[in-house]
């Protein structure tokens, strides 16, 4: 399991899975956020937080919605607009190192093709 906050800790998360590899993405908005995703099924992440502790942000092909703490301003997660399409992710930068050190990470060109990188 892994377990994160953002960094005032108004925004914390579990994800119950094990991840194969993280991925960072080097589209427009994940470039800027610098985050580190591990992707999973909803029914795996608990976000636990106030109603209104973060505001949300979809952008381009409107799929996804990136969540950020209205307080500390880290993002921490990011759902799917479309609630048949079973895939959220975490932002791993918000884990501890030690927990997420030796899970690999894979480089996603989300700029272009859209495919992975390695």
């Amino acid at each position: 399991m892994l377990r994160g906050s953002c960094h005032c800790g108004a925004v914390k998360f579990e994800f119950r899975e094990e991840p194969e590899w993280l991925t960072e993405c080097n589209c427009s908005a994940c470039r800027r956020y610098g985050t580190i995703w591990a992707h999973g099924s909803p029914k795996n992440v608990t976000i636990e937080k106030a109603p209104d502790a973060t505001f949300t942000y979809i952008w381009g092909d409107k799929m996804i919605a990136f969540h950020t703490c209205k307080t500390c301003g880290n993002t921490t997660h990011w759902s799917d607009l479309d609630e048949d399409y079973d895939r959220m992710a975490v932002n791993t930068r918000l884990v501890p190192f030690e927990d997420v050190k030796d899970i690999p990470i894979r480089h996603f060109d989300g700029a272009d093709t859209g495919q992975f990188l390695d």
